[in-house]
């Protein structure tokens, strides 16, 4: 007879699984696997089409919450209601551009309600943001390639001062765009600008492979888990559609020193470009599990599942090794969904 697991209710956002995914339903899918724990999942999601909602065999309930931009009293109006229901134990949020609310609402939701998450700090989050990460590698040691944040059209005209081109133009959250003329960069900064906000980043472009890690830190320096990942195969977005796991040293070393430096608490990506001549450039830190998480768990280390032991406080040894060789290969899946559901979604904010 084995160890009873423990039941537990945790609520996951990130249930678009899209042409452009969020990690939600690989979280989902890695903590339904673990052998200790018994979970009830409650799903957060902000659109009533994402897929998730009506993922049922993955999904126990979903609630509709206010977009980020509602500000954190909303949010934590909203999750009142919801905790009431569900007697929530655990949120993993999974989207860059709400974890400033719940890092902002951690303490709140933990003294009020003792509904624990597992986040980095505001300042940690804050420093690895694309506009501060030249500064951030400075301060880990991590080659990071130069970039500029612009916040007006008059700026582009003198970057060939400092840059050459094609150039890589990303949004403030997500989206990456190469340019290679002024216009373009002009272009690129309208259709970010316009999506994500200002500002708009610049990079400079780093030809190589890139690579992939996803990681898992316990705030006080120690790594708890990393695989390393190469694309595959990728879609028109620039999002992994496969990806076979490697064995890559130095990029796990990369990933080691940050850990050991910022004292990140939480699950990470880093997106890496590998030269020719085998130096490794960050070229962007990602605040959370990526949509491609559900490998690590393929290769013998279930990220999601730590997550929650070290948010509940437990002791938790890092892992050793991992299974080099595997590779995920996502696929789309039409589901038939019922128009009143949809319909209760939308009206009742509640399936």
């Amino acid at each position: 007879m084995g160890m009873a697991k423990r039941r537990i209710n945790i609520a996951v956002t990130g249930l678009n699984a899209i042409d452009s995914p969020g990690p939600g339903i690989p979280v989902i899918r890695a903590l339904r696997e673990s052998s200790l724990f018994d979970v009830r999942i409650i799903g957060l999601s902000y659109e009533a089409l994402e897929p998730g909602i009506y993922m049922h065999h993955l999904v126990d309930k979903t609630y509709q919450i206010p977009l980020p931009a509602a500000g954190v009293e909303q949010l934590l109006n909203r999750l009142r209601y919801i905790h009431e229901a569900e007697q929530l134990e655990l949120i993993i949020p999974n989207f860059d551009a709400e974890l400033f609310n719940f890092i902002r609402l951690a303490d709140v939701l933990l003294k009020e309600m003792g509904i624990r998450t597992f986040l980095p700090g505001m300042e940690q989050f804050e420093a690895r943001h694309k506009v501060n990460l030249e500064a951030y590698g400075k301060e880990h040691g991590l080659k990071i390639p130069k970039s500029k944040s612009l916040t007006r059209h008059a700026e582009i005209a003198s970057l060939s001062h400092d840059f050459s081109y094609p150039l890589m133009v990303k949004g403030k959250f997500y989206d990456a765009l190469i340019a290679h003329t002024p216009e373009q960069v002009k272009a690129c900064f309208n259709t970010l600008g316009s999506k994500w906000g200002l500002p708009v980043i610049v990079q400079e472009f780093i030809q190589g492979q890139e690579v992939n890690v996803t990681a898992l830190g316990d705030g006080k320096g120690q790594m708890i888990g990393a695989v390393a990942m190469r694309k595959q195969y990728v879609t028109d977005k620039g999002k992994a559609w496969s990806g076979i796991s490697i064995d890559d040293e130095k990029l796990l070393d990369m990933a080691r020193r940050l850990f050991e430096t910022s004292l990140w608490r939480g699950g990470l990506e880093l997106e890496v470009i590998r030269t020719e001549e085998e130096e490794y450039y960050l070229i962007e830190i990602n605040p959370r599990f990526p949509a491609w998480i559900y490998l690590a768990a393929g290769c013998g280390q279930n990220h999601p599942e730590a997550l929650v032991r070290l948010a509940l406080g437990e002791d938790v040894k890092p892992f050793e090794g991992y299974d080099v060789g595997k590779l995920f290969i996502r696929y789309s899946y039409d589901m038939i969904v019922e128009l009143d559901e949809f319909m209760k979604i939308s009206t009742q904010g509640e399936l």
